[in-house]
Formats: structure tokens, C-alpha cells, sequence
């Protein structure tokens, strides 16, 4: 497969082309006596960057998401949580898609540290998206799709069964003792005030965060503000 995404193709054409031609290829596949299929980097990657144009149209706040420089299957994330029980909590994760995509199994989420949530596993910080989708379909289901997922995930949290938790002491605590979820959901915000600026990827497309030093900063930070009255 291709290092860089950005290499595979010449100018990207309209939103309308992208996705009609990258459907069509994506229908090109081998099957195998296993059932599973195979797919050229070309098609794959034409998919990805299809399913890239998509994320781009539909704006959607308070999430920042882009494929990885070095694998189109590696995509970097950040939500910022702005109410419900983790309101003020920034997150970064990360999107791992299956070499077969958009063919394989629902793609995984999994967070750079520690998060207290009922559906994210303890041992590998991994959210279990599977509630929400049971399979991946092919043209059906996108990215944009599953950011929308996680995002509502922390927005608001439900557990129909406490037994399908991927975390059952969150599971436990925010059905019996809700101030205490939230007070514990809390720790895990300010956990994350410092575990954001940590950089664990030389990625050229990591999304990074810096302190705020107010020679570089100040400004700009009048700006917003001017341009908020």
C-alpha cells in the first residue's frame, strides 16, 4: 500500500464524481474461496479519501478528524465534549479501519489513555462502538457516521444492559449512583487537561496541543474574542 494517501491521485475531482467513482470501484472485487474480499491500494485508498471529502462536508462540531500521513487505515481524532457528564473533557483517538475496508468489520476507537466510560475497555482503551453498529455495511455506513456515534457516546450516556459494559464498575455506578458517575467522570476530564499536550506519534498529521504562552497567543486570542461582539 501507498505511504501517503495525497499520492495516489492527481487533483481530487467534485464531491459528486468522488463518490459515485469510488463506489464503482469499490464494487470491482475478488472473491476469495474464504468469501472475504480483495482489493487493489488504489481502490481502497480512492474510498478513503471519498469517505475524507464526505467527513469534510458535514462539519461536523467539536470533532477534528484526518487520515494519518503514514496509513490511510489510521485516521487521528480529538472531540471536545462541551456538556453532559464529561462537559470540558478534550479526547484524542484514534480510527483503526480493517485492511478490506469499507468490506470488514466495524472500525475500532481507541482512545490514547485512560478514559471512565461504560463502554470504554479498561485494559485497551478501546470505545466499543459495536452498540451502535452491529455490522459495518458498504455503502451505507461512513465515518462521519461513527464520529457522530462516539460523540453522542459521551454526550449522553446509556446502558440498555449492564452486562454487554465494557466497563461494569462505570456501569454499575452511573445506574445506582448517578452524582457519583458524574463526580468520577469529572476525574477523568482533569486527567485529560494534561494528558492532551503528551505527544505519543511523530505522525506529520498527529494533531497536537501546546500550553498557552501568551507571546504567541495573546493575540490571536483578542481576535477571537473582537470577533465574537
Amino acid at each position: 500500500m501507498h505511504n501517503h494517501i495525497g499520492k495516489i491521485l492527481p487533483t481530487v475531482p467534485d464531491m459528486d464524481t468522488q463518490l459515485a467513482m469510488s463506489a464503482k470501484m469499490i464494487d470491482k472485487r475478488t472473491s476469495t474461496p474464504k468469501g472475504s474480499h480483495g482489493y487493489s491500494s488504489y481502490y481502497l485508498e480512492y474510498a478513503l479519501m471519498a469517505e475524507f471529502q464526505l467527513l469534510q462536508q458535514q462539519r461536523l462540531p467539536g470533532i477534528y478528524c484526518l487520515p494519518s500521513h503514514s496509513s490511510p487505515l489510521t485516521w487521528w481524532a480529538v472531540l471536545f465534549i462541551r456538556q453532559g457528564p464529561y462537559r470540558g473533557a478534550i479526547l484524542r483517538f484514534q480510527i483503526l479501519l480493517p485492511e478490506n475496508y469499507p468490506d470488514g468489520d466495524v472500525p475500532k476507537v481507541e482512545f490514547e489513555g485512560p478514559v471512565f466510560h461504560p463502554f470504554v475497555d479498561q485494559e485497551t482503551n478501546q470505545l466499543n462502538v459495536k452498540q451502535g453498529f452491529k455490522k459495518w455495511k458498504r455503502n451505507v455506513n461512513h465515518l462521519w457516521q461513527l464520529l457522530l456515534y462516539i460523540r453522542r457516546s459521551f454526550y449522553k450516556v446509556e446502558v440498555p444492559n449492564i452486562e454487554l459494559a465494557s466497563n461494569k464498575e462505570a456501569a454499575k455506578l452511573w445506574e445506582q449512583d448517578m452524582p457519583a458517575f458524574e463526580k468520577e467522570a469529572q476525574k477523568c476530564v482533569k486527567d485529560w487537561e494534561t494528558r492532551i499536550y503528551n505527544i505519543t506519534s511523530d505522525d506529520p498529521h498527529y494533531i497536537r496541543f501546546s500550553q498557552f504562552d501568551t507571546a504567541l497567543h495573546e493575540n490571536a486570542l483578542k481576535e477571537l474574542k473582537a470577533g465574537g461582539e
